[in-house]
């Protein structure tokens, strides 16, 4: 039986964790492996100079043993691969809250699960879905397409990265297939300092999502906001220079 590893980087109690975990369960024997609180935009950070807590955990999901770790989405790949009773198959990492595209990938704790993975020579994939809207096509479709993810070969070094779009389901329009990352994230984004002149200052950071126009044909971006899932590859860049 195929074993699978199940990880995020929303945190052990995420919603999407659990529909990825039960999902895959269909597909194989599940373990979850995620950390215990968000680590969005992390990368492919790992916990250096300090112990972690690993502990049992219910994410909800009956005949899936769920562990929650201290540590990032990275740290919780490695322990898996590397433990004893490691020996996964495959990496499933998401299902992301907010779409891992464009530029956004080289951000993301999400997709650089995956690339750990890939490190040590476990096949992955990387699920995200678009806020703000419905999750409709999503749990509609995620099944059929993991079940067509597993039986495509893909290179070593590469994982399959899949973005679902938020509209509703009457309003779907199809699967693109080999998507690029678009050249621009999915929002454009801008610091803003307040305070008096030399400071110490306040920064934040505001945002406008791109429309589709903005995205060029072809790529991740333009798919989801386009109303479509969005299927592509990312490429470890140690192994794929």
């Amino acid at each position: 039986m195929r074993r699978i590893l199940v990880t995020n980087d929303d945190g052990i109690h995420a919603p999407g964790i659990a529909a990825l975990a039960a999902c895959a369960a269909q597909f194989g024997e599940v373990t979850v492996i995620a950390p215990k609180t968000e680590c969005s935009a992390m990368s492919q950070k790992i916990t250096l100079g300090s112990e972690m807590t690993l502990a049992e955990e219910d994410i909800g999901v009956p005949g899936v043993r769920a562990l929650s770790l201290t540590g990032t989405p990275t740290d919780c790949v490695r322990l898996g691969v590397t433990s004893p009773a490691g020996r996964f198959d495959l990496v499933l990492s998401g299902i992301n809250a907010g779409a891992n595209s464009g530029f956004d990938i080289q951000y993301s704790a999400t997709v650089s699960a995956a690339m750990e993975a890939l490190s040590f020579g476990v096949p992955a994939m990387c699920f995200s879905q678009m806020r703000g809207g419905s999750e409709e096509v999503r749990e509609s479709k995620l099944t059929e397409i993991l079940e067509s993810l597993l039986s495509r070969e893909i290179a070593p070094g590469e994982a399959w990265n899949v973005n679902f779009p938020s509209c509703p389901l009457s309003e779907f329009q199809g699967i693109r297939e080999d998507c690029v990352p678009a050249r621009m994230g999915m929002f454009q984004d801008w610091y803003v300092l307040c305070g008096a002149p030399g400071g110490p200052y306040t920064v934040s950071m505001q945002a406008r999502r791109h429309t589709a126009e903005e995205a060029e044909e072809g790529s991740d971006i333009r798919a989801i906001l386009d109303g479509c899932i969005a299927i592509g590859k990312v490429r470890n860049r140690v192994m794929c220079p």
